[in-house]
């Protein structure tokens, strides 16, 4: 098992996430939506030391729940994306909420420096298993947002406008462009 510490971050990158947060804040408390920031693990089939096939979990290959969340769970890698919520998705976590278990809709990655290739093509290898995840990839030095559904490429965003993903959820990130 893989003892995963949490990476520093910057201003910058907490206000970026935390903002992601704050702008769904209304769908958070009628709880249309079940958001997380790196406080969370989201677990995944496949070995990630390994050049494995790694994937995001969809809760219809789990044979039995019970059994799923009292033991597998604690046994699988995971990874701690920097922002990630599921609404129309469905998920699991454990009684702490500490791991989760999914296919989110939409998944942010605030990039830096510090990431290395090695855990960049990592969690868009992961990120990518599913065709159903929107997943967003900022580099913390720029306003560009590369964007995915599933392992399709679409149109990039850019801090210098209201983002919006697929489904229409809007972010207004501008005062945080550089």
């Amino acid at each position: 098992m893989d003892i995963i510490m949490p990476m520093a971050t910057t201003g910058r990158h907490n206000r970026i996430t935390t903002t992601f947060s704050g702008r769904i804040l209304n769908l958070l408390e009628k709880k249309e939506v079940y958001a997380l920031q790196e406080e969370c693990a989201l677990v995944h089939w496949g070995n990630k030391s390994k050049n494995d096939i790694i994937k995001l979990i969809d809760l219809k290959d789990i044979d039995d729940i019970n059994e799923f969340l009292k033991i597998t769970i604690y046994e699988l890698d995971y990874v701690q994306p920097d922002f990630f919520f599921f609404k129309k998705n469905k998920y699991l976590h454990n009684k702490r909420e500490t791991r989760i278990v999914g296919r989110p809709d939409m998944i942010v990655e605030v990039w830096s420096k510090d990431n290395s290739p090695i855990d960049r093509e990592l969690k868009f290898r992961l990120y990518s298993s599913s065709e159903v995840t929107e997943h967003w990839y900022i580099e913390q030095d720029s306003n560009e947002v590369t964007c995915y559904y599933g392992k399709n490429r679409i149109e990039n965003q850019y801090l210098t406008n209201i983002l919006a993903t697929r489904d229409g959820l809007e972010f207004d990130l501008r005062y945080l462009a550089i």
